[in-house]
């Protein structure tokens, strides 16, 4: 199996990489230059100098905030170029996974979100978001929407990150208490979504493959400040950087964007059909300090902890 990746150097690219080709998987990435989603005429002869099998369609705008002031360029990259991508692997003949994200949804549900949950996104980015998710299912090619929430791992940008870094000048850090949903792992991610590809080529004829899907980690539901103080407690156990969480709500850390106050996936329907359940969070991001620790911006705040 021949997988592309969109973007180079995202968190599930990375992960994608390092889990696929320990698996044994010709895995490719593509990027700027001659792959920009905001310029829609490079996007087949990329794809198509690529020789895929499978494409994974990750490059994305995720800025959340930012796209507030940037609508247009958010639409463009998330809308019109993920619908780029889509119509692509169908002139090719070749399946597409594209993911997608929990901002599609209001955040107003008390219990997990599925697949059927009317969307209703509450900004810029997740309205973009939506409106790809709907130019690659309308593309006509075999196309899978994987809606994640919460990402982490030891790459790029995320909340693992900014704690450590946090935690490696501060006593004490105000996190959000008051939304609601479950780290996943980009490991985990790149696993499902090897297995999702896998499934694709191995039963061709199947439909039930193809639509919307969550992949969302397992475990309980917990909130960002409930998520800082597992990464303190395993940090300080991994001899890392700790600190203590102050819990506020989300009206005491505005943002320009809106975020959903309830974002947890469920997966149930990945579960039946694609035979894939993702581990217990708490493990997984025991997995990611293991690799976080005492790598990069935390190495000079291992003694202070």
């Amino acid at each position: 199996m021949r997988l592309v990746v969109t973007g180079h150097g995202g968190q599930v690219t990375s992960a994608l990489v390092e889990r696929g080709r320990a698996a044994g998987v010709d895995i490719a990435t593509i990027g700027r230059p001659e792959f920009d989603l905001g310029r829609p005429e490079t996007v087949r002869p990329a794809l198509a100098a690529a020789r895929p099998d499978v494409i994974v369609s990750a490059a994305a705008h995720t800025a959340v905030d930012r796209a507030e002031s940037e609508p247009d360029l958010a639409f463009a990259i998330n809308a019109v170029g993920a619908g780029a991508v889509a119509e692509a692997a169908a002139d090719l003949g070749v399946p597409v996974i594209h993911l997608s994200t929990d901002y599609v949804f209001d955040g107003s549900k008390p219990t997990p979100w599925s697949e059927d949950d009317p969307t209703g996104p509450l900004g810029v980015y997740g309205a973009s978001k939506l409106a790809g998710e709907r130019a690659v299912l309308a593309a006509g090619g075999r196309a899978v929407v994987l809606r994640v929430a919460w990402v982490h791992s030891p790459f790029g940008a995320n909340f693992v990150k900014t704690m450590l870094r946090l935690a490696a000048t501060m006593d004490r850090v105000r996190v959000v208490a008051d939304q609601i949903g479950a780290p996943t792992s980009a490991f985990d991610l790149a696993d499902g979504l090897l297995a999702v590809a896998g499934n694709l080529l191995a039963r061709p004829g199947e439909a039930d493959l193809g639509g919307v899907f969550h992949m969302g980690a397992g475990g309980p539901d917990a909130s960002w400040a409930d998520v800082a103080e597992a990464i303190f407690a395993g940090s300080a156990a991994r001899g890392g950087p700790s600190a203590t969480v102050e819990r506020i709500t989300t009206a005491e850390y505005p943002t320009p964007a809106r975020r959903p106050a309830r974002s947890r996936l469920g997966s149930e329907r990945l579960a039946r059909i694609h035979g894939i359940v993702l581990p217990d969070w708490r493990v997984s991001l025991g997995l990611v300090l293991d690799r976080s620790i005492g790598a990069g911006e935390t190495i000079s705040a291992r003694g202070r902890a």
